[in-house]
C-alpha cells in the first residue's frame, strides 16, 4: 500500500511492518503524525516574510521554489487548512486564516 502522489506533488507514504501506510492522512492518528514536506515547509517560509510588492515575492517563489505563482497559492491554501502547518507555523497559519475569513466575509 504504497501512497501516491497528493495536493502537494509528491509526499506520499511508505509501508510499514504491520502494513499500513507511514503518513496516510486517513490514517485513524491523523495527518499530524507525518512531518510537513520540505517544499511545504518552504512556501510557508516564503509566506512568513514581508514582501514590498508581488513582484519581488513572485520572483523568489520562481526562482527558490522552482513553481509558478499559481501553484504556490494552491498549495498554500492547501496547507491553511492543515493541522500539520498549524503545528509547524502558528502565526503564519493564523494570520492567513484571519485574511481568508475576512475576505470570505465581505463577499
Amino acid at each position: 500500500m504504497t501512497g501516491g502522489a497528493d495536493r502537494a506533488g509528491g509526499r506520499g507514504g511508505t509501508d510499514t511492518p504491520d502494513g499500513s501506510a507511514a503518513g496516510d492522512p486517513t490514517d485513524p492518528e491523523g495527518p499530524a503524525a507525518a512531518p510537513l514536506s520540505a517544499q511545504d515547509e518552504a512556501v510557508l517560509a516564503v509566506e512568513r516574510r514581508s514582501w514590498p510588492g508581488p513582484g519581488a515575492k513572485e520572483r523568489v517563489v520562481r526562482e527558490r521554489l522552482g513553481i509558478s505563482p499559481t501553484r504556490y497559492y494552491q498549495l498554500l491554501n492547501a496547507l491553511l487548512d492543515d493541522p500539520r502547518a498549524l503545528a509547524h507555523d502558528p502565526v503564519t497559519i493564523n494570520r492567513l486564516r484571519r485574511i481568508r475569513d475576512a475576505r470570505r466575509a465581505r463577499r
